[in-house]
Parts: structure tokens; C-alpha cells; sequence
């Protein structure tokens, strides 16, 4: 983040703490400003009308911010218009070998499809497909397809110690199973504490160390997990004390992708009482191997759905890849350079110009993606008047109604009058959608704090959609 006296020296070159007009009332949001101790220069807010007499206003509206988790905006948009909202990604299973008598004789390949949405029901459901078409025993491998996506190098996110067992901070991959993630549950007993793992992996060995500890309540239980991986079994110790009669659990991503995704088709597998002799592997599926069974992803509308609502990172990333996938041409060194450049172009196509924007991943959880106010206004005007509006729109979270804005602004006269995208980082508070004014007009609302320190920002913000909604009365 660059600091507030280069922020200041940016803001007076290209002029511009614009005149906040009729849409913003500067009076309010300068309180605001004073009262959470951030300065104007550190605000970038546009809005734009939709409809109705309004005016468009700007304050900052040129610096090149960091837009936190309001840059997924610019991805669930651009995949709309470029792969469309029916867009569904597909998980196969294919074999070289023979099928006779419920035993395959040959490999088992799983090629993956980039799917956002692969949880554990959605692969149970396709190896229930598989046993239903016959197979009951495998002679040969589990060979793992990751092929599909061009990934390009991993980059260091440093909130968090960029600890990669944290379900958020997991990556994209071809073959995302579950979000790799699994959930610990500690339980107190009358036996003593117990530690279950779901879903159960057998490269996971758990020693369990929780002691029973007497409490007034299940509020305070403390308990630690500490991984160590040989790259063949990992071992977790786990720690702590609970007390007896409570529970609580914990979702943690250890595994990488190709043994996650392993571990978990031969748990459910053995479920379901199935075999499979050989060992895990990486590898292609061989253009003449024959297709076993397939299963489609929900359609784009609902996965960005779970994007914008609940602000997903690794779906976000996902999809990024997979508008990369779909256009990538020899030219792009890997899917991320392939998705800059087709949803620039999309930018440009819509005349917004795309200089000094930059998306590194589509989550926005990332030190290097910028964008400016204006930049992100302009494209919500044109998801306004795309045919795919209504799908673009309904993804948002409503204000004091569900997603992430379901606990802002309630008791006031928002209440779902909005569907706004917020975004959080370290140094980043932000907002992006669409609101209603008193008039029933539509406004594109962006307003972006980026300072070192900015605690009690979201009130700020929450002050931009009110002044928003404030207009004198038409009607």
C-alpha cells in the first residue's frame, strides 16, 4: 500500500477530490471520516445513475486502489459475458482397460475440469454412478487428471503467515475436491476427548493429546492442530482441553490437491465397498481411453453466486482460471495471463480503459491487484445493461438480508434496498453494487478505503450508501 503522502501527491496531480454534488453529501461523510480518524485522500467512492434525474459523482475517483474482495466483481462478470451463464465445468472418470464382472482390468483415470463446486455429495453421486455402472473392483491405478488448467506460479498472500491450511488461502486446481478441506470435531466424553476427522483420509494420522477439562460452559474450549508431512503419511497432533458434554470443529485444508482428491475417492469408494489394488498417480488420460461416467457442475449463475455472496476466494480463482482456460492461445504463457487479457479486452470493448488496472488472481486476495473507482463503476453500469443483468445482480449479498452485508445497516431504511459486494484486507474496506435511492431510482455505488489503519471504515462506507439513498424526493 503506498502511503498516505503518496496517495495525497497522487490525488492533487490528477486534481481531484471531486465535488461530491447531489449524490454524496461531503458534510456526512466527512464526519464520518473525522470521527473513525481516516482522511479524505484515503477514500475513493464513485456513483453512478441507473435510472431516474441523478447526477454522477466522484471523490478519487482516478488512484489506483487496492479493491480487496470487490475485484470478484470484474471476475463473475467477465464470465458471464465470455463463457456464459449456462457455463458448466465437468468431472470425468475414464479407463484404459476392460470392465468384466464388476472387476475393471486396467487404470482408473479421474480427469478434473476445473470445477468450483466439486464437494464431497457431488463425488459421491459419481462414484455412485460408476458402481452403478458395474465397476465394483479396480486392478489397476488411480490416476489422477490435472491437466486441465495452465495454473500460473504461486504467489505469497503475507495476511496470515500465508498459512495454506487455511480453507480461504487454498488454491485453484484442476481437480479441486471439497475445497480440500477437512473438518476436526472435538468431542468431550465421559471416556475422555475424542478427535474425528471427516472425511476420513488414510494418509492422516491423528494423535490425539485433548485432555478433559472441567468448564462452566462450551465457550472456552482450547484446542491446537500441529501437521507434520513426510510426503507420504501426515501426522497431526492435536492438543488442548475441552470440557465433558461439548464439542467444537475446525475446517483445515492440510492435504495438497492430488492427495486430498485420492484419499477422498478411495474413503468413499471403500464405502461403498469397492477395491481399487493399484497406487495413486499423476498423469494424462490417454486420448483413446474410454470414457466410464460424467458429471456436470451447477451452472455459472449459481456458482458466482457463492462467489459474491459469501465472498468465496478459491471459486473466485477458479473461475479466473477457467475464463482462461476457454480463450488461452500459444501466446499466453499460462490461464492467469490468458484471463487478463481477454477481460481487458472486454473492458475496453464496454469503453472503460483498463490502464493501471491489474487482476492477478479474481479473488482480490492479493497484494498487487488494482483498480480505480471509476474503472469499477463503469463496469457496473455495464453489467447494468447486459443481458445477463438480473443473474450479475441477484449474486450480490442484500443489504441486512443474507451474505456478507447481512448485519450491516439493519433498523435503517436500506433494508434490502441493496446488493452490495463488500471487501476486506488488512488495509482495505470496500463496497461495490447496486442501491436503491428514496425514489426507487438505481445507483452503481463504489466507495474504497485503502489507509494502514482503517478500524471503523465500514461505518464510512455504510455512510456512502445512506447519502445514496437520500435523494430529494421526485415523486
Amino acid at each position: 500500500m503506498r502511503s498516505s503522502l503518496s496517495v495525497l501527491c497522487l490525488s492533487i496531480a490528477i486534481s481531484p477530490v471531486a465535488a461530491l454534488g447531489q449524490t454524496l453529501s461531503s458534510g456526512n461523510i466527512d464526519k464520518a471520516l473525522k470521527a473513525n480518524k481516516i482522511n479524505s485522500e484515503a477514500l475513493s467512492a464513485v456513483t453512478i445513475p441507473l435510472s431516474g434525474p441523478g447526477k454522477s459523482s466522484y471523490m478519487n475517483a482516478d488512484l489506483q486502489i487496492n479493491p480487496a474482495s470487490t475485484m470478484k466483481l470484474v471476475t463473475t462478470y467477465a464470465a458471464l459475458e465470455l463463457l456464459g451463464p449456462a457455463f458448466q465445468w465437468k468431472t470425468e472418470f475414464f479407463t484404459d482397460g476392460t470392465l468384466r464382472d464388476g472387476v475393471l482390468n486396467g487404470n482408473l483415470y479421474l480427469k478434473g475440469g476445473g470445477d468450483p463446486k466439486l464437494n464431497m455429495e457431488r463425488l459421491w453421486l459419481l462414484l455412485r454412478d460408476l458402481r452403478a455402472n458395474g465397476v465394483r473392483h479396480i486392478s489397476g491405478d488411480l490416476i489422477l487428471d490435472r491437466s486441465h488448467f495452465a495454473p500460473p506460479p504461486l504467489s505469497v498472500f503475507d495476511d496470515d503467515s500465508n498459512d495454506q491450511s487455511k480453507p480461504f488461502l487454498v488454491e485453484p486446481d484442476s481437480l479441486l475436491v471439497n475445497f480440500k478441506s477437512q473438518r476436526f470435531i472435538v468431542r468431550g466424553e465421559e471416556s475422555g476427548a475424542q478427535v474425528v476427522m471427516e472425511p476420513p483420509i488414510g494418509s492422516i494420522e491423528i494423535i490425539n493429546n485433548v485432555k478433559l477439562k472441567n468448564a462452566k460452559n462450551c465457550n472456552s474450549p482450547v484446542i491446537n492442530y500441529v501437521p507434520k508431512d513426510d510426503g507420504h503419511t501426515l501426522t497431526l497432533t492435536v492438543n488442548g482441553h475441552i470440557a465433558p458434554g461439548c464439542s467444537t470443529q475446525n475446517y483445515l485444508a492440510f492435504l495438497d490437491h492430488p492427495r486430498y482428491a485420492a484419499g477422498v475417492v478411495r474413503s468413499i469408494w471403500q464405502e461403498m465397498g469397492g477395491t481399487i489394488l493399484g497406487n495413486d498417480m499423476l498423469g494424462e488420460t490417454p486420448k483413446d481411453a474410454r470414457l466410464l461416467v460424467r458429471a456436470y457442475s451447477p451452472d455459472l449463475t449459481e456458482v458466482i453466486r457463492d462467489i459474491n455472496k459469501y465472498s468465496n476466494n478459491t471459486m473466485a480463482k477458479q473461475l479466473f482460471l477457467s475464463i482462461g482456460a476457454r480463450y488461452r492461445t500459444a501466446a499466453d504463457s499460462d490461464d492467469a495471463a490468458a484471463a487478463r487479457r481477454v477481460i481487458n479486452n472486454l473492458l475496453s470493448k464496454n469503453k472503460i480503459s483498463p490502464t493501471g488496472f491489474f487482476i492477478e488472481n479474481g479473488s482480490g486476495l492479493s497484494r498487487q491487484e488494482r483498480i480505480t473507482a471509476r474503472q469499477l463503476g463503469l463496469m457496473l453500469e455495464a453489467a447494468w445493461k447486459s443481458p445477463y443483468a438480473a443473474e450479475f445482480i441477484s449474486s450480490l449479498p442484500i443489504v441486512a438480508m443474507d451474505g456478507t452485508m447481512r448485519r450491516r445497516l439493519r433498523n435503517t431504511q436500506l433494508v434490502g434496498q441493496a446488493h452490495i459486494k463488500t471487501g476486506t484486507l488488512k488495509n482495505v474496506r470496500a463496497i461495490a453494487g447496486f442501491s436503491r435511492d428514496v425514489n426507487g431510482d438505481a445507483w452503481a455505488v463504489v466507495a474504497i478505503i485503502n489507509h494502514a489503519q482503517p478500524w471503523g471504515a465500514s461505518a464510512i462506507l455504510d455512510q456512502v450508501l445512506l447519502d445514496v439513498y437520500r435523494q430529494p424526493k421526485t415523486k
